[in-house]
This record gives C-alpha cells, structure tokens and sequence, in this order.
C-alpha cells in the first residue's frame, strides 16, 4: 500500500466493520442488543422473546423471534466506532450472511454453549472463510443446563477445521455461571446477578481455577508464540511475556486467519459483553489492515485495479443490500472502499453504464435513520433514492470506471403460485413483487410458461412465507396462493448438434442468421459453459448476441420448463451476411438451435436433496429413521450427545415439506432438527415419471 494520508489513517485505524453471525438461536440478536446498550447507543436492553429488540425491527422478525434481515448500526465503545451488522441464521436468509460477510472487515461467530458448532455455524463459517473474514469467536449461553465450554472449542476445531485458542475460562457452570478468567491478564471478572450488567469487579483468578487457568495459559502462549519470532524467543526461555506481546502475537494470528481468539459468557445474562467489545478492538482489523481489494476495468475485465483505502482517492463503493422504506423510498446500504461519496455528486454505475446522483446519504441504526453529508472510506451507510443501482452494484468515479467482484446469489429451491384477486390488485402486486426482487436477490419470480400461473421462487418455506407475509401486510396486496412446490432444474444426458438459420425481412430490410451449436453435460454444479471453436473473427456483438441466446434459453427446458444446468454448449459455425448482418438475429438463431440440439436429447429432472441434523431422544431413534427412509432419505451417521442421539443424513425437498410437523408427532415433540440445502441430484426414473404425469408432461 502506498504511503497514506495522516487525516485517513488516524480516522480509520480507530474504525471496526464487524458482523454477528451464528446459527438459528444462538444468540447474535440479544449478544448485539447489550453491544447497543453498553456502548449507550441504547438507552434499554431490548428482548427478542419481548419483541422488543431493536435489531429485529420488522413485525415478522417481532412475532417470530427470529432475525430475517441483516441490521446495520454504529456504535462508540474506547475512542473506536463500530459499524455492526446482525445477521439471520436461519438457512432461508443465508442471502443476509452472504452479502453482509462481502462487505465486512471482521466478525464474531456466536456459538450456543449447550450445543458447539450447528450446522448453520459451519455455513456462516465457510462464508466468512471465502471472503476471509478475520473473526473471534463467542461461546454464548454458559448459563444454560448442559453448557460445556471444552467441548464447544472441541467443535470448532473438529467440524470447522479451524485452530481456536481459548483467551476465556468460565467461572462456574449453569445457574451457578458468574463470571470469566481473562488468560491474558490472569483475572477473573465477577458481574453482579443485580442490575443490568452494566460493571464488573476484576479479582485474583479463584483458587480451584488457578491450576487450570496456569495450563491454559500455557497452551496460549505456545500457541501465540508461532506467529513472533521474539516472544517464541522469551517463551523458550522461560521469561515472562507481558500483555501487550500476548495481545500483539494473537492480533497478527487473527488478522492472518492463521487461528481465532474463543470467548465465553452470557448475553441474556448480562456477563462478558463488555470483554467482547474489549476483543473487537483488540484483535479485529480496522479497514487499513485488510488487503486492499481489486476491482476490474469495466471494458477488460482480465485488467486489475487495486482498490485503494484513502480518502484523497477517486470514491469507489459496492452497493450490498437494497431495503424498502415508507418515507424515505429505496435505501441502497453501501460500503465505501476507496475516497468519499458525497451528497450531490453523480457516480457511475458500469454494470447499466448510467449515472446515479447521491440525493441523500444517511446512516442506519436498525429501521431508523441519521442524515449525514458523506460516506468516507471504510464507512458502511445508506443512500437515498438510486434509481438503476441494485445488490453486487459498484458506484465509482466517471473519471476511473471500476467494477468490484460481485455477490454470489445462492440458488431458489422452492416456489408457490400466486394471484391478485382482481385486475386492479395485478398492477399493484406485480410492483410490489418488483420491489421485492430488487431488495432480496435469493428470490425470483417467473412465469410459468404452461398455466401463465406467476411462481415466486426462494430458499425455503420460511422465505416464501416470510415474501408472501409482506406482500400481503406491508404492500397491501390481495391476492390468492398456492401451496409451497419444488423448483426442480433440468439436464441433458449425452451430447447432441443442432444447427439453426434465422431468416426474415423486416422493415423492408433482411435480417440473416445462421449458427450450429454442440451441447454436452458437464459436471455437478458447473453451471452453463460456453465455448466458441468457430476459428474465423466473429464481430464481438455478434458472439455477444449468441451468448446472450443459449443463456436465455437455459431459463426454459424442454422437459417441463425449469431453468436446465450443468451444460456446455459449443459453437462449431456461424454464417454471416454483411449486407444482412443484424446482431439480434444471432440471438434468436442461436436460442433456436439450442432447441433443436435439445429436441435430439435426453433430458432429466433434478431435484433439490438437502442435509438434515436431527436430535432426538434414544428411546424414538428407530421411528425416526423408519420415517427417513419412507421420505427417500438417508442416514450419512448416528452420534450420541449427552442423553440424546444426533442423526445426520440427507433427502429430497419435495418429502419434507411440513417435516416439522410429522417430527413433533412421532417423538411427542421432543426431537428438532435443522436442514440446509446441498445440491441438486437427479430424480429415480421411477420418481420422475409420477412427477411429470402429475404435470401433465408424461
């Protein structure tokens, strides 16, 4: 990194972009809610059981308990600001996880200490990994019968691979749970049971503690002690190694995701925030200590541009997340990476080629807004009023177009049919749908090209019930809907040619187009290929233009119109006629002979199979696996924790739907379990042929 501007570094190395992310339950809403308190951004602790937190502002997150939609808010704690984004865990949102980890600097994994690592822990986990994402983690809940602090690192290390260093030992367990020894000042930290958490008392480590804590610090510092030759050094010789070598060694480890710094305490509790915020400062980056980030040029994207942190650089800013607000219209939440947006500027957006003018900047705590004039580098806020921008957007300087890597969309699984009740309601409800496209990316709606029905596609019961929950109460829409169905992918079995010739006068002019593309399956997941093996020049729009058709037409098999994957199509000839060259033929010649190359093929249903982690007593263990089986399920492992026994195993959406229900039913409602989407699988021939007759496609 060049040398920086004194004015960008004194302001940035005392700003923390940090996330909250866990699975379903484990605490993230009420660790966030004591953050705001504690830090006097709040001025009462809010409680998710209440429906009272600030974090979870919608009515659905409020009657629900849950976190749907990821919170941006700012907070002060030691001469640091804090911008802080809680997010879902709930496996429907994972769009929340998703896009919040892209933008973010660091975050703090929340585990439940009852339960280690879940299954949506390691979904957050490998997110956080892919945009490598420094973090600390938070053993939550120590309070709670069954909390077991050794055997929550145990599951770091073992399901996440990962090298967690303890820098926390409880003080007692359960209801007697009433503080924390610090290993790297050798303390305990008593709170009170009174009053709201709001101090703590700092006192020698207890006597029956002493022993354990002696042996845990050892273990720290021999770990700490790879990542600096010189305390290594002092540490080989016995010496005493001060705090601040300890905090400095750990702080290196963390920001190099070479091991993560393991807290302990209890949120709802009141016990062991204030070390968290403490942790935050200490071992996560600021944004000078993250890599600087590349973006593209927008014309040659094989050409990198480093994406400098300064606030004297041309502004670049990566547009993350579009939420929908009665007063104030569309908020585009916006992570700023290089120079300073400012009110009444225009920037460019390359993926349209339009120009956006900031009208209004503001920053977000929750659902309520502060105006401010600018967002500088490292700063996370919203912008009021952007017209063409949408989530993955970049906004940059007409002066130095950049494009910054986009977010990933993870794919819909599910969909329902619905309809307005009458003429009137359809404007109304296709806008409203519109809008909630743009906010939420994971969800689609399309036609279906059979029953002109209208499918709302998203990434589970709960999102499809969340969607159609909002469209009914928060845009005001009457409509019918249907029941919750599979949205099922297409694929080919061998390869096949198939050749088109697009031929027509329009205008008094002719348009000519001719082309022969190969199609062939590829592996799982691989997505749509596509190759050009034609070895004479092509104009680029022409190639653009036969690209653009065989994507387009992947959105509608021939089978039963689901969008087809895992195919490459290669263009083996093309005819040209330049005094009948028409770009826009090539896509319609090349759509065409994609469904001929089609029409000689086999094609197959695919179906989505996702993990299943069920926790039952022992004693319903076999009707639970009799009712997988029935399910077209499978059992991948049994693992007994405690008195219950975990079942580990995987089945096809289309046999879960209301599984929750059934679940309940056959163990008197003492089983739970979590699914998560894995992949798409191809359908028994047997399976597919009731399917598509139930279609009316057999």
């Amino acid at each position: 990194m060049s040398a920086l501007n004194p004015e960008t570094v004194d302001e940035l190395i005392y700003t923390r972009n940090i996330g909250i992310m866990a699975h379903i339950d484990a605490g993230k809403t009420t660790t966030t809610e004591r953050i705001l308190y504690y830090t006097g951004k709040s001025h009462k602790i809010g409680e998710v059981h209440d429906g009272d937190a600030v974090m979870d502002w919608m009515e659905q997150e409020q009657e629900r308990g849950i976190t749907i939609t990821s919170a941006a808010t700012t907070c002060a704690w030691k001469d640091h600001r804090i911008n802080i984004i809680d997010t879902p865990g709930h496996v429907d949102f994972t769009i929340e996880v998703e896009r919040s980890l892209r933008v973010l600097d660091g975050a703090i994994a929340v585990f439940d200490g009852v339960n280690g690592v879940e299954p949506q822990s390691e979904t957050v986990w490998n997110q956080a990994n892919r945009y490598k994402v420094p973090r600390i983690c938070f053993i939550n809940k120590m309070d709670r019968v069954g909390a077991d602090f050794e055997m929550s690192i145990g599951t770091i290390k073992d399901r996440l691979q990962a090298n967690p260093i303890a820098i926390h030992l409880p003080i007692g367990s359960e209801e007697n749970f009433t503080g924390i020894v610090d290993i790297v000042a050798n303390k305990a930290l008593f709170w009170d049971s009174d009053g709201l958490g709001e101090s703590y008392r700092t006192e020698d480590v207890p006597p029956d503690l002493r022993e354990k804590t002696a042996s845990f610090r050892s273990e720290l510092l021999e770990a700490v002690a790879e990542f600096d030759d010189e305390l290594m050094e002092a540490y080989l010789e016995g010496e005493d190694i001060s705090e601040e070598k300890i905090y400095s060694a750990l702080r290196k480890a963390t920001l190099s995701l070479k091991a993560t710094p393991v807290l302990c305490g209890s949120a709802f509790k009141n016990k062991g925030v204030q070390p968290l915020l403490d942790a935050v400062v200490k071992y996560l980056p600021s944004p000078l200590e993250v890599p600087e980030i590349e973006g593209m040029d927008p014309e040659d994207e094989s050409k990198k541009i480093p994406c400098k942190t300064e606030f004297d650089a041309e502004p670049v800013a990566l547009a993350f997340k579009l939420a929908t607000d009665p007063f104030a219209g569309s908020l585009v939440y916006t992570r700023v990476y290089s120079g300073i947006v400012k009110q009444g500027v225009a920037l460019l957006n390359p993926r349209t080629g339009k120009k956006e003018r900031i009208q209004k900047i503001v920053k977000m705590h929750a659902n309520s807004r502060e105006e401010v004039s600018e967002l500088k580098a490292g700063d996370i806020g919203a912008i009021v009023g952007l017209k063409f921008t949408t989530t993955g957007d970049t906004l940059c300087s007409t002066k130095a177009p950049i494009a910054l890597e986009s977010i990933q969309v993870p794919e819909a699984v599910i969909a329902l049919a619905i309809e307005a009740k009458s003429t009137a309601e359809q404007k109304k409800m296709n806008e409203a749908l519109e809008r909630l496209q743009k906010e939420d990316p994971s969800c689609y709606v399309k036609e279906d090209p059979e029953t002109g029905q209208m499918l709302i596609h998203g990434m589970g019961e709960l999102h499809l019930e969340i969607l159609v929950d909002r469209l009914l109460r928060e845009f005001k829409v009457q409509a019918n809907v249907g029941k919750p169905q599979v949205s099922y992918r297409e694929c080919i079995a061998s390869k096949s040619v198939g050749s088109s010739t697009f031929e027509r006068e329009v205008g008094g002019k002719l348009q000519f187009a001719r082309c022969k593309l190969q199609i062939e399956p590829v592996g799982k997941s691989e997505g749509l290929i596509f190759e050009n093996e034609v070895k004479s020049e092509i104009p680029a729009e022409v190639l653009r233009n036969i690209k653009e058709g065989f994507f387009e037409s992947c959105e509608n098999g021939m089978l039963a119109g689901y969008k087809i994957v895992d195919i490459k199509a290669t263009l083996l000839d093309i005819e040209v006629r330049e005094e009948a060259l028409f770009p826009i033929a090539f896509k319609i010649a090349s759509s065409m002979a994609l469904r001929e190359a089609l029409k000689a093929n086999e094609s197959h249903l695919l179906e989505p199979i996702f993990s299943l982690e069920i926790t039952t007593p022992e004693e319903f263990m076999g009707s639970v696996i009799g009712d997988l089986n029935a399910r077209r399920g499978r059992v991948d492992s049994m693992n007994a924790k405690g008195t219950l026994q975990v079942v580990k195993g995987e089945a096809p959406l289309m046999s879960l739907f209301g599984y929750a229900t059934d679940l309940r039913s056959i163990s008197q409602g003492r089983a739970s379990f979590s699914m998560e989407f894995k992949e798409y699988e191809r359908i028994p021939p047997k399976v597919e042929k009731e399917i598509l007759q139930g279609m009316g496609r057999a």
